[in-house]
């Protein structure tokens, strides 16, 4: 039932947090949260077991007490010593938190003394409590570490008392009937909102109308419910009414259009009654047959099934004249079989010719390879054999990027399907609330330097705005630097988002960040058919435009503010030691110079920001601060709560009927110190695995990076169709592909990777599923834990052809031929390890264990179970064997209490991994620079299947780097990470029999592609070599040669243009992928086997600094593209400057010979002349990249041309000198010394 709700303001609260013992313990170490005199009591069911340290039963108690000031004003309260119990230990710590929805500006402190009007009130107070309890868990910031105690920094809240007065006048209990402003009542006591379930608010002379009229409710237009009248008259019948069987209730209802348009209606003889008893029995209390001719005059319908004929015009609904026509019967149970998703796969006419060339070129490599070997060339035996060695590796690794590429698919999904089968009312459901499983949405920074805030607050926007029902979706932000620039500019995030989300939610604007929705180059009038449309867009974008600037000045405001701050400590330090001086009677010119106080960052209420500051510090440094945990916005109720006008709801826009909560928003900054080993981005994501579990506890996950914002609203649901169809509790992750903006027209870097995403991802979606590309990813809890799948299939023999099937609980074969067990068909059971209704949790281990596993908090191991029965198919999904009852997830969630924050704090401290298998088996794993890829196989390789999920409209969208030093960095990072991966036992070499033989085959080519880096540098400078010494790498250009070389060139051309018709991409995307494949090859890739090898070898620790992300786009479409024709010099640029400039000069010194020469080798000059021309394409982006802008190359080019020219010249002159020359240079040729 909708209702209306506003947040209570008033007077400021203490938060002192203290350990205690004896007396104060609660039974089962449960963290309670005392209630002083007039303050708030909270209370956690679930056991807190760390928060009283490790062996010690001491609980974590939080005392609130009120404190009058005069004037209002969102500030913090300072410590309060009165009702401090003197044996106890309370810290005090105080903060200044900028407004938030969640978070309203405080009332008068003469509020608190009002007096309670009347003992009727309980009811409203209890709900001003549940708010009141939202209020100070998003009023809240809470640190600790180690040896630190929890601290709870506490915004200014509002007694009960003061509170249900604002509560009321905000709730706008008026009727809303047009031209009536009387005060509307409540049903059923005042507890539920007005007289119909809709929750529209009408006065008892409108109702009365109302029914005396059409009998129709005005909000829904749907008939009042029988039982809903206000008289005194209705008490004395409740026990009469609990006395009639869902069924006659049912009876006595109005028709429904479904229940009129199928024989779904049991209409019933009634005798009349004149006692006012009971109208839905008869005559002893039996209910009577079933009255065929009353049901046939009411719907003027027809029977079903047995009629000769059956009507078209909607099956005989109400109102019907006549019959248009007829069909054959519908298929009522096609609702409950129609699936999810389907899976198509790809055109015959395409896939048979794909696969035939792929073998007509395999079986060409291999008559090639064997013609080259057993044709050298006597003249140049060097050159041949390194020119064979190429080939030969080249073809091995082609041959392993094309099998996995036998059986690409396509996926699409029914969103309909979804809603019908998880958001209508149903029987264990009757209010029709969602019953779709919570998502949890990671969004990981680490620098706001390299990745600007404004990007971040985009994509918090985008995902806050998304399409998904409120109450089941969180976002966790994860700032791993800890910056006060990133925590306050989350909050002016959740300022703004209390008018972007609803007005996206009424309007339905795609997409849903601020900043590409209003930068969008189209009609924004498409589609939109409000008249107040254009309006509210122009005060949004307004707004926005306001937000932009907060935003942007706040490292400017962080500064000044906290110069100011220290100026004063300094100030009073050299007063304090002045008062000392004179007290001692020592002369003020003979004091010492004062000591250099620290330079401390400040937040606006005056207190020091407990993560890193601007000038680092023990304790305050980007590798040593406490962690922190502040929820922006409090968990939303379950009931929708609709917006108003804007003079009642105080908001920008009109969102009278729109939904204007929020979904939760938490800040996190994992506890730093120094000794211990954070992981990087690994690290980080498992502290939001863990503090999710215990604050949220969604069983899927979605990680994003800052930069990638939600483009398609619509993306969760479309993941969550695969996660919940027939099969999907086999599914670990659901992968969407990477779309970038902001590239340059003509992707001169290949940033976009269409090759990869659309080509090689879809394809691995045929086999096992594609791989984790570290982004846009929807996660199973459970999978991520480290569990295996309820079943799986481990392949065997030859090419894996015998399969044996793995299931958790045996399946019953009910005596079935197809179920019997054959020589290439097992079944076996994975033994479980726990013995409750929450099983299917390992394979290995058993339940004792979990907490060395996972670590010491005993509430995290408890939402274990919790995370995988919320993840189950539903029961009557076909396939689902141990299923959850429809309607288990549509109740409310659990209010977030201080405890369970606490808690939170807990796991996010440095030691808390140490002896667990956070990193080795749980959560990402640990060890590589690419944990996303290594992440993914350990689940493939436990035997979980992956989707790949394409939209027609984009799911997400980041951006890329455009600069050429940053392109090849990044590069360079995946290439070493893919080293690392091969030099592990995460090679798929060593994989499991859950792994498909070509998902091995496509994992370790992953490892692989590296090192033919090492054979294209020589083969690249093959042609060069040719050219100077006039010899090539075959005896003589022969019939033979030239035939192969042409069919193994043709059917390369054949196979990219049937991988551009089944994937949908463009061949200028297809040859800026092979341009950049060498362009990497020659640069990057080289650099990632030498650093991989010197970290296995030598175990040199390799870091890698974060790339930049780019900042919001500027309306000058000039400077759009600025960076990319920025020159930053790099090491990584001399091969591939040096491989063109010796081509170049080669191709000039053979020309210059042969032209002279007086028996000129044409065939020689042409074919080192075109591998030289080949060589040069494929890295024509690279120096176009080196010229910059309007042709001003850098300085530094010229130079290193110069050279690597002279030194190649005068090398080879010195190795092959000119005829007649070779007494003078040194009596012979080359020859080592």
């Amino acid at each position: 039932m909708s209702r209306r709700l506003s947040l209570p303001a008033g007077s400021q609260v203490t938060v002192m947090v203290s350990p205690t013992r004896g007396k104060a313990e609660s039974p089962g170490g449960d963290a309670v949260v005392k209630r002083g005199a007039g303050g708030i009591g909270i209370t956690s069911p679930a056991p807190r077991h760390s928060l009283g340290g490790a062996g010690s039963p001491a609980t974590a108690t939080v005392q609130l007490s009120p404190v009058r000031r005069s004037g209002g004003g969102s500030r913090y309260a300072s410590r309060d010593t009165g009702v401090v119990d003197d044996n106890a230990e309370f810290v005090h710590y105080t903060v200044h938190i900028p407004p938030t929805p969640e978070r309203a500006v405080a009332a008068s402190a003469d509020s608190i003394d009002a007096p309670r009007a009347s003992a009727a009130a309980a009811a409203e107070e209890e709900e001003v409590r549940g708010a009141q309890r939202s209020y100070y868990i998003s009023g809240t910031i809470f640190t600790g570490g180690l040896n630190q105690a929890t601290r709870g920094h506490v915004l200014n809240t509002s007694t009960a008392g003061g509170a249900a007065a604002a509560v009321a006048a905000s709730a706008n209990m008026s009727c809303k009937m047009r031209g009536c402003d009387m005060p509307a009542f409540l049903a059923s006591g005042g507890a539920g909102g007005g007289p119909c379930e809709c929750g529209f608010m009408i006065c008892r002379e409108c109702y009365v109308d109302c029914v005396n009229g059409t009998g129709n409710c005005p909000g829904c237009k749907e008939p009042f419910s029988t039982g809903s009248d206000t008289d005194d008259t209705d008490a004395e019948d409740d026990d009469d009414d609990e006395a009639v069987s869902s069924s006659e209730e049912r009876d006595q209802l109005p028709l429904t259009s479904m229940a009129k348009r199928f024989s779904l209606v049991h209409s019933m003889k009634f005798p009349p009654s004149g006692n006012g008893g009971c109208a839905g029995t008869a005559t002893g209390g039996k209910p009577a047959e079933f009255d065929h001719a009353r049901w046939l005059f009411e719907t003027k319908g027809t029977y079903g099934y047995g009629n000769a004929l059956w009507p078209k015009d909607g099956h005989a609904g109400a109102g019907a004249t006549g019959f248009s026509g007829f069909e054959e019967p519908p298929n009522f149970g096609s609702r409950c079989r129609r699936p999810l998703t389907r899976k198509t796969s790809v055109s015959q006419a395409i896939l048979s010719p794909y696969r035939l060339l792929i073998a007509i070129r395999l079986v060409a490599l291999g008559f090639f390879l064997t013609w080259r070997i057993r044709h050298p060339n006597p003249e140049a035996v060097w050159l041949w054999a390194m020119s064979v060695t190429c080939e030969v590796w080249f073809a091995f690794s082609w041959l392993l990027d094309s099998l996995p590429k036998l059986c690409p698919i396509h996926r699409a999904v029914d969103l309909d399907v979804l809603a019908e089968r998880f958001e209508l009312p149903t029987a264990r459901n009757p209010k029709g609330r969602s019953d779709l499983p919570g998502i949890d949405v990671f969004v990981s920074t680490a620098d706001p330097e390299k990745e600007p805030p404004l990007v971040t607050a985009n994509t918090i926007l985008s995902i806050l705005a998304a399409d998904y029902p409120v109450e089941k979706l969180a976002c966790y932000l994860s700032d791993d630097g800890g910056a006060l620039l990133t925590f306050e500019a989350l909050a002016e995030t959740a300022s703004f988002a209390r008018t972007w989300v609803p007005f996206c939610r009424k309007h339905g604007v795609e997409p849903r960040s601020p900043e590409a929705y209003f930068g969008q180059k189209r009609d924004f009038l498409k589609n939109k058919v409000r008249v107040d449309f254009v309006r509210e867009r122009r005060k949004v974008k307004r707004e926005y435009d306001e937000f932009k600037v907060r935003v942007n000045s706040l490292p400017e405001a962080i500064r000044r503010r906290s110069d100011a701050y220290n100026a004063g400590e300094e100030l009073r330090a050299r007063r304090r030691q002045q008062e000392e001086a004179m007290a001692a009677g020592t002369l003020p010119a003979a004091l010492p110079e004062a000591a250099a106080t620290v330079k401390a960052t400040w937040m606006s209420d005056g207190s020091h920001w407990p993560g890193t500051w601007l000038a680092a510090a023990p304790d305050h440094s980007r590798g040593d601060h406490a962690g922190i945990i502040q929820a922006m916005l409090a968990p939303p109720t379950s009931e929708p709560v609709l917006g108003g006008e804007p003079a009642e709801s105080g908001g920008l826009i009109d969102t009278t009927g729109v939904d204007i909560r929020l979904p939760m928003l938490v800040y996190v900054s994992r506890e730093k110190r120094p000794g211990y080993d954070h992981n990087k981005k690994a690290g980080a994501m498992n502290a939001l695995v863990r503090t999710s579990a215990i604050m949220s506890n969604g069983p899927f996950i979605l990680n994003l990076d800052c930069d990638h914002y939600v483009h398609n609203s619509s993306a969760l649901r479309e993941g969550m169709c695969f996660m919940l169809d027939r099969g999907g509790d086999r599914v670990c992750y659901v992968q969407f592909p990477q779309r970038f903006e902001g590239i340059d027209p003509n992707d001169r870097y290949a940033n976009h990777n269409l090759v990869f995403f659309d080509v090689a991802m879809r394809a691995m979606d045929g086999l096992q599923g594609p791989m984790y590309v570290g982004t846009g990813c929807v996660f199973r809890r459970t999978a991520l834990y480290g569990f295996s799948p309820p079943r799986a299939t481990e392949h065997h023999g030859w090419l894996g052809r015998k399969k044996i099937k793995l299931f958790l609980r045996r399946k019953p074969t009910m005596g079935k031929k197809t179920d019997r067990e054959t020589d290439n068909d097992k079944e076996m059971m994975l033994p479980p390890i726990e013995d409750d209704g929450f099983n299917q949790l390992d394979d290995i281990e058993s339940s004792a264990l979990l907490p060395r596993r996972f670590g010491s908090s005993a509430t995290f191991v408890a939402s274990i179970p919790v995370a995988e029965y919320q993840g189950r198919l539903l029961q009557d999904t076909p396939g689902a064997h141990h299923g959850r009852p429809a309607g288990a997830l549509a109740v409310p969630r659990e209010p977030l209490d201080a405890a369970t924050v606490a808690e939170a704090i807990s796991v996010i401290s440095c030691f808390y991994e140490e002896k667990t298998e956070w990193g080795r088996r749980i959560g990402w794993i640990y060890g590589s620079v690419t944990e996303d890829v290594v992440t993914g196989y350990r689940m493939h390789n436990r035997g979980w299947r992956s989707v790949y999920c394409v939209t027609r409209r984009d799911a997400f969208r980041g951006t890329a780097p455009i600069n050429l030093t940053d392109r090849l960095h990044q590069v360079l990072r995946w290439a070493t990470g893919s080293v690392e991966i091969f030099f592990s036992r995460n090679n798929a070499l060593f994989a499991s029999p859950r792994m498909k033989l070509l998902q091995r085959v496509a994992y370790f080519n992953v490892g692989m592609y590296p090192f033919t880096s090492v054979f294209l540098l020589v083969y690249c400078v093959l042609p060069a070599v040719s050219l100077f010494s006039g010899k090539f790498i075959v005896q003589s250009l022969n019939v033979t040669f030239l035939a192969f070389l042409l069919i193994i060139t043709v059917t390369l051309c054949l196979l990219a243009v049937l991988e551009i018709k089944w994937s949908g991409i463009t061949l200028h995307e297809w040859w800026r992928n092979e341009q950049f494949w060498v362009i990497g090859g020659t640069s990057a890739h080289p650099a990632a086997v030498l650093q991989g090898l010197l970290k296995v070898i030598a175990g040199v620790d390799i870091s890698f600094t974060l790339t930049s992300k780019p900042g919001s786009g500027d309306d000058n479409e000039e400077d759009a593209f600025a960076e990319l024709y920025e020159v930053r010099w790099s090491f990584l640029m001399v091969p591939p400057v040096t491989i063109m400039m010796v081509n170049a000069v080669a191709v000039a010194v053979a020309s210059a010979r042969t032209l002279y020469s007086e028996f000129p080798q044409w065939s020689k000059l042409l074919g080192g002349a075109f591998f030289s021309f080949w060589v040069l394409c494929h890295l024509y982006p690279f120096a176009k990249g080196l010229l910059g802008r309007r042709g001003r190359v850098p300085t530094i080019v010229f130079v290193w041309s110069g050279l690597i020219c002279m030194t190649v010249s005068l090398l080879w002159v010195y190795i092959n000198p000119p005829a007649g020359g070779r007494e003078r240079i040194g009596g012979g040729g080359f020859s080592f010394p």
